[in-house]
């Protein structure tokens, strides 16, 4: 997530709050109904559903987030875990710096931000890890024009990532992209030996209204046999976490309305005849003759 220093997240405006007094409700037309149904939003699903009421009741997203759950607090180096107003974010000051430096988030009253915030809470591990290699980054680099290789996965995977949890061969139609393969000679082993964990809140906001092309930036776990859902696919990965491995960017595309089970349209093997969505690999280069 990147705000401050001028940077909005990626195809979202910058938040307008002129005009409105602190604590005051909005129209309801800025929060569209969720489904939380849906598979995609399992592991939020009953605490995301009762932040988002407090939030269409009226409750500024970064009350409704510091609510949380009674008792539970969110630990980083700097303290305990707060989210504040986006204005507290001072000019020129790097959004993941701040956070590495204070603790406090700042979030805006958008849906985007509310889903960044549900991910904190369900997902602290891997938010924490996340925001010291960008600290890191930031301290070490400076900030520029451009973020350099390491911060551009760390946004990526922030933004859009998922994790997998699955067996090897799985893992490698995923990567050579054997769409038929995977999603249905294979169908029935999503069920039963894979876990996949939509991660960036840019995507969750995506998947409120889904569309066809909405694509993953996965993470690749290591499966558990005495594991299951969502602590399968993500136990492990906040310590695998490294620049040096993120700078070779080791994200797999995986179109999330392909899973089997989590589209009713994906039920028919045509859904996958669609080279738009359901790309092949691109073809490596043969080295030049010399």
């Amino acid at each position: 997530m990147t705000h401050g220093a001028g940077l909005a997240p990626l195809g979202l405006p910058p938040a307008r709050h002129a005009g409105r007094a602190p604590g005051a409700p909005r129209a309801p037309a800025r929060w569209p109904e969720i489904d939380w149904s849906r598979p995609w939003f399992a592991p939020y699903r009953e605490l995301g559903a009762a932040m988002y009421e407090r939030v269409r009741a009226g409750l500024p997203v970064a009350e409704a987030l510091n609510a949380g759950r009674p008792g539970a607090r969110l630990e980083l180096r700097a303290g305990a875990l707060r989210f504040v107003p986006q204005e507290a974010l001072p000019p020129g000051v790097a959004y993941e710096a701040h956070i590495a430096a204070t603790a406090c988030v700042p979030t805006r009253d958008n849906l985007h931000d509310f889903f960044n915030g549900l991910v904190w809470w369900t997902f602290p591990a891997w938010k924490r890890r996340l925001n010291e290699l960008q600290a890191e980054q930031i301290a070490a680099l400076g900030i520029g024009a451009r973020r350099g290789p390491v911060r551009d996965a760390l946004t990526l995977f922030d933004e859009n990532g998922a994790l997998l949890a699955a067996p090897p061969d799985l893992v490698e139609d995923l990567r050579e992209r054997r769409w038929q393969r995977l999603f249905v000679e294979q169908r029935a082993r999503w069920q039963a030996e894979a876990r996949l964990v939509v991660f960036g809140h840019a995507l969750l906001e995506k998947l409120v209204a889904p569309w066809k092309s909405v694509t993953a930036h996965v993470w690749v776990e290591q499966p558990r046999a005495e594991q299951a859902g969502a602590e399968q696919a993500g136990a492990d990965g906040p310590g695998r976490l490294s620049a040096a491995r993120l700078a070779g960017k080791p994200f797999l595309p995986l179109p999330v309305l392909g899973v089997p089970g989590w589209w009713p349209a994906n039920e028919d093997a045509r859904f996958y005849d669609d080279p738009q969505v359901f790309r092949p690999r691109p073809c490596t280069p043969a080295p030049a003759a010399g």
